[in-house]
């Protein structure tokens, strides 16, 4: 493959990353810690730790039930830790329902989740989702 090549597929690439960013919705992530069943969506089944609850934001009547989203932690939300992102993100699915008005986020993260996008010492974040 020549430079030329590489140089192009390079392009499509980052063509393709920053399209599937526009089409991101803003929010905010809390997490819940264990233990995760029963749950909303799936009762006693066992969905692993890469999961979220879902706000009235997503829920839909239960129509998010199942649903992957992409969750980037992009800053802080003026409490607690100032700087709390660790520059990654994470795929989770929705797998139960955050009803108000205890839920304080768009999207309420498995502790395992929000740990792999940043501190939890933070408690609430900025962050960018879309579903995939």
């Amino acid at each position: 493959m020549g430079v030329l090549s590489v140089r192009v597929l390079m392009m499509v690439f980052m063509a393709v990353s920053l399209t599937s960013m526009a089409y991101a919705d803003e929010g905010t992530a809390t997490f819940y810690t264990p233990p995760y069943v029963p749950s909303s969506c799936n009762g006693f089944q066992n969905d692993g730790v890469m999961i979220a609850a879902a706000s009235d934001d997503i829920w839909n009547n239960g129509a998010a039930c199942g649903r992957s989203y992409r969750v980037t932690c992009t800053g802080a939300t003026n409490q607690g830790v100032p700087h709390p992102c660790n520059g990654g993100s994470v795929v989770v699915k929705i797998v139960d329902y955050c009803p108000p008005p205890g839920c304080q986020g768009t999207i309420d993260l498995s502790q395992e989740a929000f740990a792999n996008i940043a501190n939890t010492d933070a408690a609430k974040i900025t962050i960018l989702y879309n579903q995939v």
